[in-house]
């Protein structure tokens, strides 16, 4: 328990030395960058006094330059989200999101380093076919929502991005946007591609190979119920937050999708863990078990399974990444699920996804195989009624892709990725339709642009 505590109090000072200097590095990004609209350069009144180069003045940190903003950005308990259900976000705020999650990691973060998969060299080319949608610009202009791609009979249909005049400065095309949970699935498709390889037998293996795993309730288990949600860890996990013991541990800890420490670190808070009846349980701990699982199956070929799910399938025509804990070995397990990406980029992947469904390929039978070891999500504890968006919608999971849509028969292949802030991907394998959306919030009509056109169509 002891050792457990002081993990955890390790991650609250770094948390709270981020949220200190949060503002910071944001500052010195819009100076940087010319939006001189929100930000000025200050010097203080002791600097300004004090002998340039004297000893006061460098014990001040005169030599380093200090911005001030002016926008009104709300700061909420848990820095490291927006919580979903507050009230609508204020451009300020939002634009503070952007650059936290956008720009901020690689520098900011000492701790986070990344696996990278580079572009293709032949990147796939779509085929457009554009129409006009109002009601989508409109939604770009008044709500959180970054970009909008929808694909249909092999073409993109509608391609929508944000506004210059609400954050297309900030951003472009080219920009890796971050995945949020989306990531999750992301992990799901590695894992397809490391079975269709050989490194793993099947989605049935039994997790009794990987030394990490010994006395915990994880080790034996079936990759499925891994993928699934479904491993019983829900005495000790619940989100993010850890009960170990049956005691309250610290609520400032964010899981493996925020803080970068390696899996080795994080899996030894559950030695000595049971296994409950399982029933589905989402948190971050299962889709990055999966994913360092693959990494302990591979080994040096670890690099090679990426390239091939994503640059060699998907023709990706920018690099994407996940993120790498610095400092950290494969031995213990240094992969994170956190993905990045561009807008095209995550429709690239997903008509690779499309296209192997659709042909019958070693992965699309992975897809297929898991959407029919789909499980219920009506046992989760957590309630669902406040969650935004798909997560209401879909009533299943499947391997880690939501599914089992309102409205939408059982039959029918539709699964989805969610990601926090209104990240989706959903994808109708049998009518061959694609909705995907990046966004920092989630207060656009998930109802009317995703949901209803995955459903119905034109």
């Amino acid at each position: 328990m002891k050792k457990l505590i002081l993990i955890i109090f390790s991650l609250f000072v770094v948390g709270n030395s981020y949220a200190d200097n949060r503002l910071d590095g944001f500052n010195k990004w819009l100076f940087k960058n010319g939006y001189s609209e929100f930000v000025t350069k200050v010097e203080s009144k002791v600097c300004k006094a004090e002998p340039k180069y004297s000893h006061l003045w460098y014990y001040n940190k005169c030599d380093k330059p200090k911005y001030e903003n002016n926008l009104k950005i709300k700061f909420y308990d848990d820095s490291s989200w927006l919580p979903e259900e507050t009230e609508k976000p204020n451009f300020d705020t939002l634009l503070f999101e952007l650059y936290k999650y956008t720009y901020s990691p690689y520098r900011d973060r000492p701790t986070v380093d990344v696996y990278e998969v580079k572009p293709s060299k032949k990147p796939y080319k779509f085929k457009s076919k554009l129409e006009e949608d109002k009601y989508i610009d409109k939604q770009l202009e008044k709500t959180a929502l970054l970009s909008y791609l929808r694909f249909e009979d092999n073409k993109i249909t509608i391609d929508k991005f944000t506004p210059e005049d609400r954050f297309g400065k900030f951003i472009n095309q080219d920009t890796k946007l971050r995945s949020m949970s989306v990531g999750k699935t992301m992990v799901s498709y590695v894992v397809g591609h490391a079975i269709c390889d050989g490194y793993i037998e099947s989605i049935n293996s039994r997790l009794n190979d990987w030394p990490l795993l010994e006395n915990t309730l994880y080790y034996d288990q079936k990759l499925i119920d891994i993928l699934n949600m479904n491993s019983g860890d829900q005495e000790y996990i619940v989100g993010h937050d850890l009960s170990i013991d049956k005691s309250s541990i610290n609520k400032n800890f964010r899981g493996l999708d925020d803080y970068a420490i390696d899996f080795k670190q994080y899996i030894s808070l559950f030695k000595n863990t049971k296994k409950s009846k399982p029933y589905f349980n989402y948190s971050s701990i299962n889709p990055t078990l999966a994913l360092n699982y693959v990494l302990f199956k591979t080994g040096d070929d670890f690099e090679k399974i990426l390239e091939k799910t994503f640059k060699k399938k998907a023709k990706i025509k920018d690099s994407v990444i996940f993120w790498k804990v610095k400092n950290s070995s494969k031995e213990r397990g240094n992969a994170n699920i956190m993905f990045y990406a561009t807008r095209y980029d995550y429709l690239r992947i997903a008509k690779a996804m499309l296209d192997d469904w659709q042909k019958g390929t070693c992965v699309g039978k992975y897809l297929k195989t898991i959407f029919e070891n789909r499980i219920d999500k009506e046992n989760e504890k957590r309630n669902q009624e406040g969650r935004p968006g798909q997560w209401r919608y879909a009533r299943g999971y499947a391997g880690q892709f939501q599914a089992h849509y309102t409205g939408i028969s059982k039959k029918r292949a539709v699964m989805g990725m969610h990601g926090r802030g209104g990240q989706h991907v959903v994808i109708d394998f049998e009518r061959s339709r694609i909705v995907v959306t990046n966004a920092l919030y989630e207060d656009y009509n998930y109802k009317k642009i995703v949901y209803g056109p995955i459903k119905k169509g034109k």
